[in-house]
């Protein structure tokens, strides 16, 4: 009997012990929403109305493509969610070590996506339906359950279809990424770069549900420079993706549309149309992506008294049709504008005043970002 004493006493401890690490565990995660507002988040290059609450869900509307991120970067962690496409072929995603605004030309961040695609959409060689993970736009990672590639592919086919939820668990330490699709880890991916970064949730056209969003921290390790993402700049985007609000025009309105993430000069070769700001802004830095379609296309963006005039920057623009990055930088005296990467020009002046956009023939401009002077 006494022997039978200690066995159940001894049970008995050990299964008390295991609650507690079980409730330890579960206490070290903290939920990544507050229900209330999006104090914690930055919307990236989607406006308030993609994203909202309701019934303790945030709800995705899809429109426009784009994102939202944490305003904090993560670098070890254990990110667990639930998620759930309302409509089939839905499409939407999870980035993880992101920069703080869009990649060139992109609506989506540098970093690694987690695929969050609704069955229908269907699976091929190139992408599965059940939980890819892939480095997008710059970043790097090799995969550990691949097709030649870097795209990482699901072990097993393991997600629900529309309206049902999903769970996934995706784990990051040290450059390294699973991911558990309901319950069972499936795809898994390593050397990553960055490996230190912000968390997005992607807008993709389908209106999506997630809930139960929390993120467990875990113990930062030595890494370089390389490694991180490019950390918050302040930057804030200027166009919604939806419509020209804050924008005016003096010529045919009709010409500019707002085409999603793209806001787009549509009109003959010998057409010149101009957009600008409605409101004077002052900030520390600009950016700006322009694609000219065509050889004869044209565009000057200004800025108060800076005028950037493409044709005057041939050097540093790529070919026609291809994306080219605009950055301008004050330092209070001067703006330095790079193109591409490359010291375009430098002007003795700040960035105060109107926005402008010039076009002539068709020109496709987007990621307008500007980051206000405090």
């Amino acid at each position: 009997m006494n022997h039978l004493l200690k066995l159940l006493s001894f049970v008995t401890c050990f299964s008390l012990h295991l609650g507690s690490l079980d409730l330890s565990a579960q206490e070290d995660f903290r939920p990544l929403f507050n229900g209330v507002n999006f104090d914690d988040w930055v919307r990236t290059n989607t406006p308030a109305k993609t994203w909202t609450y309701q019934d303790g869900m945030v709800i995705c509307s899809g429109r426009p493509i784009g994102e939202i991120r944490t305003a904090k970067m993560y670098q070890n962690f254990i990110l667990e969610l639930e998620w759930r496409h309302m409509v089939p072929r839905g499409n939407a995603g999870v980035f993880v070590w992101a920069d703080d605004i869009t990649s060139r030309g992109v609506p989506f961040h540098r970093g690694i996506e987690v695929q969050v695609l609704e069955n229908a959409y269907g699976n091929n060689r190139s992408h599965t339906t059940h939980g890819d993970i892939f480095p997008i736009h710059g970043a790097k990672m090799t995969p550990i359950n691949g097709h030649g590639g870097s795209r990482a592919f699901p072990t097993e086919n393991r997600s629900n279809p529309s309206p049902e939820w999903n769970h996934y668990r995706i784990e990051c330490r040290d450059g390294e990424i699973s991911l558990a699709v309901n319950g069972k880890v499936v795809t898994r991916g390593k050397d990553c770069v960055p490996r230190k970064g912000y968390i997005c949730l992607e807008s993709e056209g389908g209106i999506v549900h997630y809930r139960n969003v929390r993120i467990r921290e875990l113990p930062d390790t030595k890494i370089t420079d390389q490694q991180i993402a490019i950390s918050d700049r302040g930057y804030m985007s200027i166009y919604n993706g939806l419509d020209l609000e804050g924008w005016k025009t003096a010529t045919d309105e009709s010409h500019w549309k707002a085409n999603d993430w793209t806001l787009k000069h549509e009109a003959s070769p010998d057409q010149t149309g101009s957009l600008e700001t409605i409101d004077k802004m002052e900030s520390t830095r600009f950016v700006i992506d322009v694609k000219l379609k065509d050889k004869q296309s044209r565009a000057v963006i200004t800025i108060g008294g800076l005028k950037i005039d493409l044709a005057q920057t041939t050097k540093a623009m790529g070919p026609t049709g291809r994306w080219n990055r605009i950055e301008a930088i004050s330092d209070g005296e001067a703006v330095k504008v790079e193109i591409n990467g490359q010291q375009a020009m430098q002007e003795t002046t700040s960035l105060r005043g109107k926005i402008s956009l010039q076009a002539t023939g068709p020109v496709d401009f987007s990621n307008v970002y500007i980051a206000p002077r405090e």
